[in-house]
């Protein structure tokens, strides 16, 4: 009986996703974050995530000039209807258009959809304190980085 149990557990294994991480294993990505250019204006963005929890992560995106903003994103993390996981990005509130996870691995996650004409690729990684977001067409041209930093709330 014990063997015929390990058995199945071997076979169900098998047959996930090659994809098939939980979300929590993304929790790295939780907290607020963000990136500063100085130059003629300051340009910024930030990006802030939740833990997950149930099975998804939000997360919103804002960028601007100055103390102007010029565009804001809405993002999740969840499974899908196929049960993979997938990330959400809503630009400007439009219609959400989702991206699969590819992989993940400790501290870097890829989701993709190279059906979408910008981006098709983006990379979360995490760089010791800090986060990279890059965003790229699927063979990794066009290729746009956002280097973040930890953002104290309590700071501001």
């Amino acid at each position: 009986m014990r063997l015929s149990g390990m058995i199945a557990a071997m076979i169900l294994l098998a047959a996930m996703p090659a994809n098939a991480a939980d979300i929590a294993d993304l929790g790295w990505m939780a907290g607020a974050w963000a990136t500063e250019a100085k130059g003629p204006a300051v340009r910024w963005t930030e990006e802030r995530w939740s833990p997950p929890r149930a099975g998804v992560m939000l997360g919103t995106g804002l960028s601007g000039r100055e103390d102007k903003a010029a565009s804001y994103e809405f993002m999740r993390i969840a499974v899908d209807e196929k049960g993979e996981i997938a990330f959400w990005g809503s630009p400007q509130g439009a219609t959400p258009v989702p991206f699969r996870l590819e992989s993940a691995w400790e501290g870097q996650a890829v989701f993709v959809n190279p059906a979408h004409d910008y981006p098709q690729r983006i990379v979360y990684r995490r760089t010791g304190r800090g986060m990279t977001a890059t965003t790229s067409l699927a063979d990794g041209s066009n290729a746009q980085t956002w280097k973040y930093k930890r953002i104290n709330e309590e700071e501001r």
